[in-house]
């Protein structure tokens, strides 16, 4: 076992960060955690667990509560970003306000709490981050386009940023889940755009209600996933993704087959463009 680390995970409240607290907390680790109100009932008697209240989209609030986390022990070993939910509904029943505020929270909370951390892990030379996307980042489904948009910049950001952290001895990893049993199919975590067009019934609409049904019942279990997690972070060499479920790795590797086989399809047209 490694010697004790200090976390920093954003979204304790509930779902995955929830788990992952847990039982990060179970192996004697210590964990900052934030939500957005109160803290999580399940630590408030635990001495390794400290909370801080944060709403990622208050931007202002940002920087002084993740410089309060690392004061806290001097130093933080691993920073989650995990606060997020989702919107389903096809992509043009999506309206600017749910947009908008989608990609505060997924992705600019995310952005905004990494900055904040940065200069601090660069002054440690040490540092693992985990940036908690979707399987939706890399292989989206009808219905959750703009979800998918919001956790595919995140994917973008993380993998330019994990190269320009490499020669300092920081980590990152992509955390990339299938359907976990937690309640982020509830109204918790999850909005709705109403569906209106019927265009999109057996596209979008079939995906949602499929979602609907499998509410409770996902196949993915929230405490192996968090022990997926810790064992990343104990690696020696940890990856830059890390697919969680059998759903995720099904996903993306259909999702790798079609887009071989366009770029296989395509190739003469693609190297055509080049200047001669």
């Amino acid at each position: 076992m490694s010697s004790a680390k200090t976390w920093l995970i954003t979204g304790v409240s509930r779902g995955l960060g929830e788990a992952l607290a847990k039982a990060v907390l179970a192996q004697g680790d210590t964990v900052i955690g934030t939500t957005r109100d109160k803290a999580p009932d399940f630590a408030r008697d635990n001495a390794n667990f400290h909370w801080l209240a944060l709403d990622v989209t208050d931007a202002a609030a940002i920087k002084p509560t993740v410089d309060r986390a690392f004061a806290l022990k001097g130093k933080i070993d691993v920073l989650v970003n995990n606060a997020g939910y989702g919107l389903l509904g096809s992509v043009e029943e999506a309206t600017d306000e749910q947009v908008a505020h989608l990609f505060d929270v997924n992705f600019h909370g995310t952005r905004r709490v990494t900055q904040a951390a940065l200069p601090h892990l660069r002054q440690q030379r040490s540092g693992h981050i985990i940036n908690i996307t979707s399987i939706a980042g890399i292989a989206p489904n009808p219905g959750s386009g703009m979800y998918s948009a919001a956790k595919f910049a995140v994917e973008g950001m993380s993998q330019g940023l994990a190269q320009e952290l490499a020669p300092l001895g920081i980590y990152l990893t992509l955390v990339e889940p299938g359907a976990f049993r937690t309640d982020f199919l509830s109204d918790h975590s999850l909005r709705r755009s109403p569906p209106a067009i019927a265009d999109y019934a057996d596209t979008a609409g079939a995906v949602v209600a499929k979602l609907d049904d499998i509410a409770g019942k996902q196949l993915g279990d929230p405490e192996r996933a968090a022990e997926a997690m810790i064992a990343i972070v104990q690696a020696a060499t940890p990856p830059l993704h890390l697919l969680l479920g059998s759903d995720a790795l099904r996903r993306t590797e259909q999702m790798q087959a079609a887009f071989k086989q366009d770029i296989e399809q395509w190739r003469e047209v693609t190297l055509s463009t080049d200047y001669r």
